[in-house]
């Protein structure tokens, strides 16, 4: 074991240094583009939340025994109630200008037994979807954001083969009732993150998770085609630069023919240190962590990045419409981030380069904020994305504070995007910061 840790650690090391070489040389002199262009009417900017994540009163779920389970997880309490405030958050969303409000619906509330349905819970989505378009927005409905009943559960989760029907039995539930809203569909929340957490907590084999959750996928997507043959239909991927294909590959191997718009979720960019790690902890079979000390808000945010995955997909997917699902930037309980960027100035930046993509010919037709206020990120209420805070840990009102990229995505929507004069407030970063190999075999610069 010893002597193949060493030769895999070493192959590693070879292919980081082989690739930082091709940076140097690739990214000597990168092309000077146009700036960028406003984004047109049809664009169609929005936020994001989950089911389980902002509602509260949670039901008995998967989640609600892991956290339990595990000392060092918050208590989820209410979160931070959107069951009770779900009104005055998507007035707050509306008054932003975005034209997509992005939704879970629980398959733990709305069938808390097998076979059995709970019309209250689906009267609280009916009215959730109700005040959504009332507001003048379109729905965004995602099927499965990683939580399932506590019955599913006590048959094994998705280690159960029939987990698949289970799911498929209340999905078609859901689809039956909404078909008819114009909703933006999501099947299955970022499917690797999903799975390595049922690795993790629930002792899932990811082979047999990733074929059933692409099973659940396609068919489910068949079946909202045929209850709606017009349907917008995607899986959203949570992105990661320098290993995309890797990652999230197989499962768009087994899907890529059954989706109308290909879903993003882009959060940070390369880390060669912690690329390494993970790689090096994969091959030993054992769980990829963080290095030593370092946190959600401590991994490296280079927007440019957003480029090369709207990139890499308008090349994997020609002409097929591309939607940034999800993309925010997190602080340690709100506090500002040790390396100065604000939450506006990130936004901005994003904005820019999602422009640039747009200009360059890339089909990008939507941006979700993630996330509209502070919510429960799997575990902790720490790590903070909100354009609105929430101090679930000290304010028992739970009131909604407005960060500063309030104002900032007001004045995005209203203009498309940035002015044409507009630049990063940081300029691209080497490229084997960013998304290696393509930043480094097609730079893209700043005039």
């Amino acid at each position: 074991m010893r002597f193949r840790f060493r030769r895999y650690a070493l192959a590693v090391l070879a292919a980081a240094a082989s690739t930082m070489m091709l940076c140097t040389n690739a990214s000597a002199a990168p092309p000077i583009q146009p700036a960028a262009a406003p984004l047109d009417g049809g664009f169609l900017w929005g936020v994001a939340s989950s089911g389980f994540q902002s509602e509260g009163h949670a039901p008995d779920s998967n989640w609600t025994r892991y956290i339990p389970a595990h000392p060092d997880y918050d208590a989820v309490q209410d979160s931070v109630d959107f069951y009770d405030r779900y009104a005055s958050d998507i007035d707050a969303a509306a008054g932003l200008g975005v034209r997509v409000f992005r939704i879970g619906i629980e398959w733990a509330r709305v069938e808390p037994a097998p076979g059995v349905w709970d019309e209250n819970a689906f009267r609280f989505y009916d009215a959730v979807i109700a005040k959504i378009e009332q507001a003048g927005m379109r729905p965004m409905i995602t099927l499965d954001h990683w939580v399932y009943p506590g019955w599913a559960a006590d048959r094994g989760g998705w280690r159960n083969p029939g987990m698949v029907g289970d799911w498929l039995d209340n999905m078609r539930r859901v689809v039956d009732r909404y078909a008819s809203r114009n909703s933006l569909w999501v099947t299955v929340n970022e499917p690797a993150a999903y799975i390595s957490q049922e690795v993790r907590l629930n002792a899932t084999n990811p082979g047999d998770m990733l074929d059933r959750i692409a099973q659940s996928h396609n068919a489910i997507y068949d079946y909202i085609h045929q209850v709606e043959p017009g349907a917008q239909v995607t899986s959203n991927v949570g992105y990661v630069a320098g290993s995309e294909d890797q990652v999230n590959g197989p499962y768009l191997d087994r899907i890529g023919g059954r989706l109308d718009y290909v879903g993003i979720d882009y959060y940070f960019a390369f880390d060669p240190a912690q690329s390494l790690l993970s790689s090096i902890t994969r091959a030993l079979g054992s769980a990829a962590p963080t290095l030593p000390g370092m946190n959600i808000w401590d991994l490296p945010l280079r927007t440019e990045g957003i480029y090369y995955a709207l990139q890499h997909y308008s090349r994997r997917f020609p002409g097929k419409p591309l939607y940034i699902v999800e993309n925010g930037m997190p602080t340690d309980n709100g506090r500002p981030r040790a390396d100065g960027y604000s939450r506006s100035d990130h936004l901005r930046d994003t904005v820019y380069w999602i422009q640039r993509a747009k200009a360059d010919g890339m089909n990008v037709i939507g941006y979700n904020y993630w996330s509209l206020t502070d919510n429960y990120e799997w575990g902790s209420y720490t790590p903070r994305f909100g354009l609105y805070t929430v101090d679930v840990r000290t304010d028992s009102g739970l009131g909604r504070r407005p960060t500063d990229a309030v104002g900032t995505y007001t004045q995005l929507i209203n203009d498309g995007g940035v002015g044409a004069d507009y630049r990063p407030t940081r300029a691209p970063a080497l490229c084997i910061q960013i998304d290696p190999p393509a930043s480094c075999l097609t730079p893209v610069g700043v005039p």
